[in-house]
């Protein structure tokens, strides 16, 4: 059977749906995805965003319940949907009070507000970064992993006392066109050889699973509307592990012009977890599967920043510049 036909049919769909972080990597295609489906779309995030003509963006402090509570009055979502984070894996210091306030205080706020409102479905983003819930001492790998194993807790605590109707999409390693963030391994590889740099990188033992970023917005909409979902945990990535030296050696690969990665040229990082995403209960909860394989996803996010770089374009994320 093909991989189409296992899938449930979305039809058009009716509502409101909320996307925290709408302006970011994911959320920005995740609104695009989401508008297609028929839905009236509002982003929310501390920045300043002129928006599209699919989305309604809100600049909102996330941290600040009043502000939260105001919005998800306003608005009233039938489906929420809690991108909006502050993501860095490092276990520096510095990043302790970012991920507590962007990632578990926002996730602490949203619940409350919709707890009183009411809504079809809560989708947040968890990671496979977060310790297992096993017996014994546990020890977080980073601020970030604290922050999300916490803000699950907060949500499985919102879904049994306060009946929000939580689900949780635990995201691997996502990429593709439109990443911002040009500390990220991929659009720094890239950016890196586009301009015949060896990308420096560091043993590049680590195993990862790395999930394209359209396929992470369609499961997000699935766990969003599958009926059985509401409480469970759902694994949004591809189900095979490679190597960060492999990565990064493909895409030098895709752009041919013999630039070769310096391997160890940076320090690991203590305790990094390695994890693989279970796809097949996935497609059994939900109906998805990722659809894009890694060779293809990495071509096409090649050929968005190289035609980025040729048109002079900073930003190939930007929806007027023809990608997310």
């Amino acid at each position: 059977m093909s991989l189409a036909r296992t899938r449930f049919v979305i039809c058009m769909l009716s509502g409101t749906a909320l996307v925290t972080g709408g302006v970011g990597f994911i959320g920005s295609h995740l609104c695009k995805r989401l508008a297609a489906a028929g839905l009236a779309v509002h982003s929310a995030s501390r920045r300043e965003h002129p928006g599209e003509p699919y989305v309604k963006h809100w600049k909102v402090d996330l941290s600040d319940f009043d502000s939260v509570n105001g919005l998800i009055t306003r608005i009233r979502p039938d489906y929420v949907f809690h991108l909006a984070s502050h993501v860095m894996g490092s276990p520096d210091i510095s990043h302790v009070l970012p991920t507590f306030h962007g990632n578990l205080q926002t996730t602490v706020n949203l619940l409350t507000a919709v707890a009183r409102v009411g809504c079809k479905r809560f989708v947040t983003t968890g990671s496979f970064v977060e310790p297992a819930n096993e017996a014994g001492d546990v020890m977080p790998s980073s601020p970030y992993a604290v922050a999300k194993w916490s803000s699950t807790a907060y949500c499985k605590l919102f879904r049994e006392f306060y009946k929000v109707p939580v689900a949780t999409a635990r995201v691997f390693m996502v990429y593709g066109p439109g990443q911002q963030d040009s500390t990220k391994l991929v659009p720094y590889t890239i950016q890196s050889v586009l301009k015949g740099e060896p990308p420096q990188i560091s043993s590049g033992r680590r195993l990862l699973d790395w999930v394209y970023v359209e396929d992470v917005a369609e499961g997000l909409l699935r766990l969003a509307l599958a009926p059985n979902a509401e409480g469970q945990t759902v694994d949004i990535g591809s189900g095979a592990l490679i190597a960060t030296s492999d990565l990064v050696t493909k895409i030098c690969r895709i752009a041919g012009n013999g630039v070769q990665p310096l391997l160890g040229a940076l320090p690991d990082r203590p305790m990094e977890p390695s994890s693989i995403a279970d796809v097949a209960a996935s497609h059994r909860l939900i109906g998805w599967s990722p659809s894009v394989s890694l060779d293809e996803g990495l071509r096409r996010t090649f050929e968005s920043y190289r035609l980025s770089a040729a048109e002079g374009r900073r930003d190939p994320a930007h929806p007027r510049n023809g990608t997310s």
